[in-house]
């Protein structure tokens, strides 16, 4: 038996970075955000239609954000549907460790 050698390496966290596509950084921002909004919907086990009531968007919103269909949504809109589930979103802003380097956006999620 022939076994073919499959070469391994690690990637940035960032698949969208890995990809090439273009906006990566946002794009990857904005999935992480409607991650916590699912893990948030998930164990309060509301219906896509009671969440959505609170997002202030349709049942079928909320499908599609839920399979990965966000491009529309702004950031900013993203971090209000979170703030309605009676989430703080902090932003903190500070020097890059490296002078000179381009800054990270990085998200945190912190549920009690």
């Amino acid at each position: 038996m022939k076994t073919e050698h499959v070469e391994v390496h690690a990637g940035s966290p960032n698949i969208f970075a890995e990809l090439g596509l273009p906006d990566a950084e946002n794009h990857f921002l904005k999935a992480q955000i409607v991650a916590a909004l699912h893990r948030l919907v998930t164990d309060q086990k509301l219906s896509q239609a009671k969440a959505g009531a609170l997002m202030g968007i349709t049942q079928p919103e909320v499908s599609r954000l839920f399979r990965g269909h966000f491009r529309e949504y702004s950031v900013e809109r993203l971090m209000g549907f979170l703030t309605s589930f009676n989430q703080d979103v902090e932003i903190t802003v500070r020097p890059h460790a490296k002078a000179g380097e381009v800054g990270n956006i990085t998200f945190n999620a912190a549920f009690a």
